[in-house]
């Protein structure tokens, strides 16, 4: 009778088993191989983007410049508006630009359901990398502007290391940028200061990188950045 017993114990553990493992699967399978998955269940449409692509998110197309973590980096395909850095001397963090792009952009560009997908992000403001002008302190952004590290770093240049104010290169056309509603080049804004903490970094119409910067009150062409979950 022992024997029989045992034999019985042992067939409904396996089934136990087999029961665990088929949940296992099913949750695995419902995670879609590690994607993000947000309250209610929603799987993340762009969870297939990599480097290089143009998705097209909100009302416009953008580039996909990093994958890090389950998020990709992305900058706006062309220039999307014009508008000041700033009406007065400002670092990126109590700068116009930063309260218009986290605040009228962000609410009127994309829906509740793909404000779901942004990442809320720590943005470093290093200190302009020729001058060493300040650029504040750390802020906490869903929209920015690229950084002269991040330019150089996702735009690649030859020249990072001359000592001027315009960085050009063999690299310059890939950096250039088009105004959506003129269909010409234009300059963009970075988010870093420029030379002295009146001015911010900017890439020129010809793709070129003025590490010195424009007067922040001046109308730049914007190209907004953010980090959207995978």
């Amino acid at each position: 009778m022992l024997v029989f017993a045992n034999l019985k114990e042992s067939k409904q553990i396996s089934k136990i088993n087999v029961s665990l493992m088929i949940v296992l699967l099913a949750l695995a399978a419902a995670c879609g191989g590690g994607n993000s998955i947000l309250p209610g269940g929603k799987k993340s449409p762009f969870s297939s983007a990599k480097v290089g692509d143009t998705i097209q998110f909100g009302w416009y197309d953008w580039r996909v410049l990093d994958i890090q973590d389950g998020k990709a980096l992305i900058l706006s395909d062309n220039v999307l508006t014009r508008r000041a850095y700033s009406s007065r001397v400002a670092t990126w963090e109590d700068s116009d630009l930063r309260q218009y792009l986290n605040g009228s952009f962000y609410d009127n560009t994309f829906t509740a359901e793909e404000k779901e997908w942004i990442a809320e992000s720590r943005i470093v403001n290093n200190a302009n990398p020729w001058y060493g002008t300040s650029g504040g302190i750390a802020t906490i952004d869903n929209v920015f502007l690229l950084s002269i590290e991040e330019v150089f770093k996702y735009f690649p240049s030859s020249n990072v290391s001359v000592i001027s104010d315009d960085i050009s290169d063999e690299y310059n056309s890939a950096r250039i940028a088009v105004d959506k509603d003129t269909g010409t080049a234009s300059w963009w804004w970075l988010r870093s200061p420029g030379g002295i903490s009146l001015t911010a970094a900017n890439v020129y119409d010809d793709g070129s990188v003025y590490v010195g910067g424009r007067n922040v009150a001046y109308d730049g062409g914007v190209r907004p950045a953010l980090w959207l979950n995978l």
